[in-house]
């Protein structure tokens, strides 16, 4: 592989893998939103949650491709470390103070 493939490669490994970071955090973020007593703040959480689920699915996609095009075939997602986050229909509720 030239050097210009390697770079390209590398390129969009990173642009992944901050997409998925970024996916990661703003799902998180969402399921602290759905806590709020406000249904307008719950109800928008709910669909930044189904969109995040989404989009998700399609990186799971980048990084199959980019796994087949360094020819590694394990088909793992590297994540360093973030946990899988899924659907909750009724968060618990924290106490508020």
């Amino acid at each position: 592989m030239d050097s210009k493939e390697q770079q390209l490669k590398t390129l969009l490994g990173l642009t992944t893998r901050t997409l998925t970071d970024l996916t990661a955090s703003i799902t998180s973020m969402s399921f602290e939103l759905l806590r709020s007593d406000d249904s307008t703040t719950r109800n928008a959480a709910r669909q930044m949650i189904e969109r995040m689920l989404t989009i998700s699915s399609n990186l799971d996609e980048h990084w199959r491709l980019l796994a087949e095009f360094s020819g590694d075939q394990g088909g793992e997602t590297p994540m360093d470390g973030l946990a899988s986050i899924a659907r909750q229909d009724d968060p618990p509720r924290l106490p508020s103070n």
